[in-house]
C-alpha cells in the first residue's frame, strides 16, 4: 500500500510523562547546541492527556532537573502533601493505624504534591510545542517499521475501517513516519513495546514482569471533610480476605475533591476476584467511607501499572531506538510511583539520542544508554528497591513490610540476597472449584456502583463500526478451555464489562462476548487471561477514555 510519508530526527510514540520530557529536553539540548533538530510526539488519546491515569503523588526530581523554573511557568503542582496517614485493614469495619516510625521511609511524602498527572502531561505539551516540538493527539502507532533489523519508525492506525474490514466512505490509510530514532513511551504493556521486547529478546536472562490493576475514583466531598494535602494509604481488607495483595488511596487534592483508589496485583490466584467490586467495596470500610459520604462521584478510571522492579526491567536499547517509562517498567513500587522515574528516563533517553544525533548516527544501536542509566539516580532507587515486590509476593504483605521497614529504615540498602519472582502473573491462577467463590455487595449507587455506570463517566468512546481491537488467537478457549477451568475470569478481571458469557442467540449454548465499546485501554486482559489468549492492540485514533483531571 502506498502511505503518506514524515521524517523526522526524532519520534516520539506516548504523549505521556516520558515522552514528553524526551520531546522538550531533546529540544532543549538542540537549541544550547544551536541545532536544527525535528521531533515529534504521536499520543493515541483524543488529547494529551486523555488516556492518562495514576494515583497520583508526584514527586518533583525529575521535573525539577527538566524545568527548574516550573512554579514561574504555571505547572499545576498545587497541593503539597501535609500528612500520611497509614493503615491496616484488619476486617470491614477494623483498622489499625500504623505509627510512622513503623512506616518504611518510602511511604513518607513530605516535600511531593497531589496532583493530577493528566493535567501536568497537558502542560508539559504546551512546554514541548513553545519549544517547537510537534505534537499529535488522536494518531495511535499501530505498527512499527523495521528495516535490515533496524527500527525507522511506526505507521499510524488506518481510519474509516469497517467490522468487516472493508473501507468505509472517508477511508483515510495510516501514515509512515520514520525517524533516524524512535522512543517508545505507550506506558504500561505498551503494546508495540512489548513485540520490541519480544522481537529484540529484550528480557533475555530477566525475570518476567509483574503488573497490577489500579482502580480510580475523583470525588467531590463536603467541604467540612476536606483536607488538602491528606495522603491516607492502607493495606490488608479487602484484598486479604481472598488472599491477594495490593493497597489503597485516598488523596485530598485542590477544589474540595479526592482521589481514592485500589491497586490489585495481578498475580492473584482465586478466579472468582474482581478487581473492581474489591474496590468498590474498599469504600465501605469506615476509614475511607467518613470522607466519601454525603459526596459525588465525578469520575472514573482503571489502567494497568507495571511492577516487576529492576530484576524485570528489559533491556531499553535496540537498534533504532529505546524503549522508556512504563512501556519498560521503571516504576518504583516501594513507592507507589512511576511518573518521576518515567520522566527521569525520558531524560536520559533524549541526552543518549542528543549525542548520537550529534556524531551523526543514525539507526544504531545506543549501546551506551545502559551505563548512563546504570550511572543515573533513577538505577540507583530502582536497586535500593529491588527486593520490595518480590517480597511480598513471597512473603505476604506483613513479612514483605517488614523486610522493606528493615531495608529502608534499618540498613539504608538491600539485603545481600536477592528475591526473585519467576511465576508470570497469568500463570498464577488456579482452578475455580479449587478456590472460594466471593459474594459482592450489590451496589448501592451513593457509594458502590456497577461496571457500565462507571465507564459512562470516564467518557469512554470508540467509533463502533471498526474491527475489534481485543483479538484472541483462538476463538474457541475462551468457552472451550477458561469458562470449564477458571470460570472464564475475563468476566471478572476486566473493570470495564468488556467481555461477557452469554446464550447464544441460535441456542447453541454459550457464547464469549465482547463489547469492545466500553474498553478503557488498561490491558488487564492482555496481561492476565491464563492462556494468553487476548491480544490488545490500538483502535481508531481518538477512541477510548477521556479523562478530566485524572
Amino acid at each position: 500500500m502506498e502511505r503518506e510519508s514524515m521524517e523526522f530526527d526524532v519520534l516520539i510514540v506516548g504523549g505521556g510523562p516520558a515522552g514528553l520530557s524526551a520531546a522538550c529536553r531533546t529540544m532543549q539540548l538542540a537549541q544550547e547546541a544551536g541545532e536544527e533538530l525535528t521531533v515529534c510526539v504521536v499520543e493515541k488519546g483524543s488529547e494529551i492527556g486523555a488516556h492518562i491515569l495514576a494515583g497520583t503523588v508526584f514527586e518533583p526530581t525529575a521535573l525539577n532537573e527538566l524545568f527548574p523554573d516550573w512554579k514561574e511557568r504555571g505547572a499545576p503542582l498545587n497541593t503539597p502533601v501535609t500528612r500520611d496517614d497509614i493503615f491496616l485493614m484488619k476486617s470491614q469495619d477494623k483498622a489499625t493505624k500504623i505509627p510512622n516510625a513503623f512506616v518504611p521511609k518510602n511511604m513518607h511524602n513530605e516535600g511531593n504534591y497531589i496532583i493530577s498527572l493528566g493535567n501536568l502531561c497537558r502542560w508539559l505539551a504546551e512546554q514541548a510545542e513553545a519549544l517547537g516540538v510537534e505534537v499529535y493527539p488522536g494518531f495511535p502507532a499501530a505498527e512499527t517499521i523495521v528495516e535490515d533489523g533496524q527500527v525507522k519508525g511506526i505507521i499510524t492506525g488506518d481510519m474509516g475501517v469497517a467490522r468487516d474490514g472493508s473501507e468505509k466512505d472517508g477511508y483515510m490509510p495510516g501514515m509512515e513516519l520514520r525517524a533516524k530514532y524512535t522512543l517508545f513511551t505507550e506506558g504500561c504493556r505498551g503494546h508495540l513495546g512489548k513485540r520490541l521486547i519480544n522481537d529484540f529478546k529484550l528480557d533475555e536472562g530477566k525475570d518476567p514482569q509483574h503488573y497490577g490493576i489500579g482502580i480510580k475514583e475523583l470525588w467531590d466531598i463536603d467541604p467540612e471533610k476536606h483536607e488538602p494535602g491528606l495522603v491516607v494509604h492502607s493495606t490488608g481488607w479487602p484484598l486479604s480476605e481472598s488472599g491477594t495483595t495490593g493497597g489503597s488511596f485516598l488523596y485530598h487534592l485542590e477544589n474540595g475533591q479526592v482521589y481514592v483508589g485500589l491497586i490489585t496485583d495481578l498475580s492473584y490466584s482465586n478466579p472468582h476476584v474482581s478487581p473492581f467490586h474489591e474496590m468498590q467495596r474498599l469504600k465501605l470500610h469506615p476509614e475511607i467511607k467518613k470522607y466519601l459520604e454525603g459526596g459525588k462521584r465525578v469520575s472514573y478510571g482503571a489502567r494497568a501499572i507495571t511492577k516487576g522492579g529492576l530484576n524485570a526491567l528489559p533491556k531499553m536499547s535496540f537498534p533504532g531506538g529505546l524503549l522508556l517509562g512504563c512501556d519498560a517498567g521503571t516504576l518504583n513500587f516501594s513507592k507507589i510511583k512511576g511518573s518521576h522515574t518515567a520522566m527521569k528516563s525520558g531524560l536520559l533517553g533524549a541526552e543518549a539520542v542528543f549525542e548520537a544525533l550529534k556524531e551523526g548516527k543514525s539507526g544504531e544501536e545506543i549501546t551506551g544508554f545502559q551505563k548512563q542509566f546504570e550511572d543515573s539516580w533513577l538505577y540507583k532507587e530502582l536497586f535500593q528497591e529491588h527486593n520490595f515486590g518480590p517480597a511480598i509476593h513471597k512473603f505476604g504483605q506483613v513479612v514483605g513490610g517488614a523486610i522493606a521497614f528493615v531495608e529502608q529504615n534499618i540498613l539504608g540498602r538491600p539485603l545481600p540476597i536477592t528475591f526473585r519472582d519467576t511465576v508470570p502473573d497469568y500463570a498464577t491462577m488456579k482452578p475455580a472449584d479449587q478456590c472460594k467463590k466471593i459474594d459482592y455487595p450489590k451496589p448501592d449507587n451513593a457509594l458502590t456502583f456497577d461496571k457500565l455506570s462507571s465507564v459512562f463517566i470516564s467518557n469512554t468512546n470508540h467509533e463502533e463500526d471498526q474491527p475489534i481491537h481485543l483479538r484472541l488467537k483462538d476463538p474457541s478457549i475462551p468457552i472451550e478451555h477458561n469458562l470449564p477451568k477458571y470460570d472464564e475470569p475475563a468476566q471478572r478481571y476486566c473493570p470495564a464489562g468488556v467481555y461477557e458469557v452469554i446464550e447464544a442467540e441460535d441456542g447453541s449454548g454459550k457464547k464469549f462476548q465482547i463489547n469492545a465499546q466500553n474498553c478503557v485501554h488498561c490491558k488487564t486482559c492482555d496481561i492476565k487471561d491464563p492462556a494468553q489468549n487476548i491480544t490488545w492492540v490500538t483502535p481508531e485514533g481518538g477512541g477510548g477514555p477521556n479523562y478530566p483531571n485524572m
